[in-house]
């Protein structure tokens, strides 16, 4: 899964809630995330741009941790 803006990710299907870790640091979750819409995002090619297109702005997320100061 080499991506320039996830580290890694993770899936809580009994919350439906999906858990990010970007390459930043920065740790959000993303709540009320559908088992589809994580499945399209496991299977995408690009991981930032599914990201954009279809969960940033669409579910509510809450900062669990701020990408660390330089």
């Amino acid at each position: 899964m080499p991506s320039t803006v996830v580290q890694s990710f993770r899936y809580d299907a009994v919350n439906n809630i999906l858990k990010i870790v970007y390459t930043s640091g920065a740790v959000y979750q993303y709540l009320d995330v559908p088992l589809h819409v994580y499945t399209g995002f496991t299977k995408a090619k690009s991981k930032g741009t599914f990201l954009n297109k279809q969960i940033k702005g669409i579910f509510d997320f809450e900062l669990l941790s701020a990408a660390p100061e330089e």
